[in-house]
């Protein structure tokens, strides 16, 4: 490839990224990519936006019931257990910590699942732990899935709408989540769902080495062990102006 069709890749590859994610991430997300490839892996440009999705305001009154779909809790010795598209030993380690799933089930087959985190969620992309101020009122969400054969139709809002009730019955009011900045189909889902964006964060990680770039103090956190990952703290949104920080 001559220099000028490269330089013509980069140019339509940043107005792709820009025209999706907007100035700001659409460069950073380039960045990350670029870091990845000449690095061989090693190297990673991460940014969430961490958002809060109101329980119990009636996003999901519109989804109709189906009798052919059953969205329940699973345990650890739920039968559908083994068919989870994660490592038994994640999904063991999840339910040893208190996690909970709720699944949905389509004519008798697994359809998707979702977890919730109650008190705190240490992320596994990064080095990071959210930590619920009012764990009462708020769950953490996580690990949202659904089968690739039932994602065209109501098999998510169904599962959303189930937890929804489930936590409403429960007195929470929020689900805090973090999304991928650089995931444009899952911010406009997202968004769909009348979620307040509360903050945004950057990691750089190099081999053990994690660079943090956070909301609050102390602003940057730098980290080369599990032991020592950053902390966030996730108050009620009403704390927060609509927009984040």
């Amino acid at each position: 490839m001559s220099e000028g069709q490269q330089q013509g890749r980069i140019r339509r590859a940043l107005a792709d990224a820009v025209h999706r994610l907007g100035w700001l991430d659409g460069g950073l997300y380039l960045c990350s990519r670029l870091l990845e490839r000449l690095s061989g892996g090693r190297a990673r440009l991460v940014k969430y936006h961490i958002v809060a999705q109101p329980v119990g305001a009636g996003a999901f009154d519109a989804v109709r019931a189906d009798p052919a779909t059953v969205v329940a809790p699973a345990g650890p010795g739920n039968p559908l257990v083994p068919v989870f598209p994660r490592p038994a030993a994640i999904i063991q380690q999840r339910f040893a910590i208190g996690a909970e799933c709720l699944t949905a089930e389509v004519k008798g087959s697994f359809a998707g699942y979702l977890w919730l985190a109650r008190q705190a969620y240490d992320e596994d992309e990064v080095r990071c732990r959210f930590i619920l101020q009012d764990p009462m009122r708020s769950v953490w969400d996580f690990d949202v899935y659904v089968e690739p054969r039932f994602r065209l139709g109501r098999t998510m809002a169904r599962l959303w709408q189930a937890a929804d009730a489930r936590l409403a019955a429960q007195g929470v009011a929020w689900t805090f989540s973090r999304i991928s900045a650089f995931n444009a189909e899952s911010l406009s889902a997202h968004g769909r769902l009348g979620v307040v964006k509360c903050h945004s964060l950057v990691f750089v990680v190099l081999g053990r080495l994690q660079l943090s770039f956070l909301p609050h103090w102390p602003y940057l956190h730098l980290s080369i062990s599990d032991l020592s990952p950053p902390q966030i703290h996730l108050p009620l949104p009403s704390a927060h102006r609509q927009g984040g920080s």
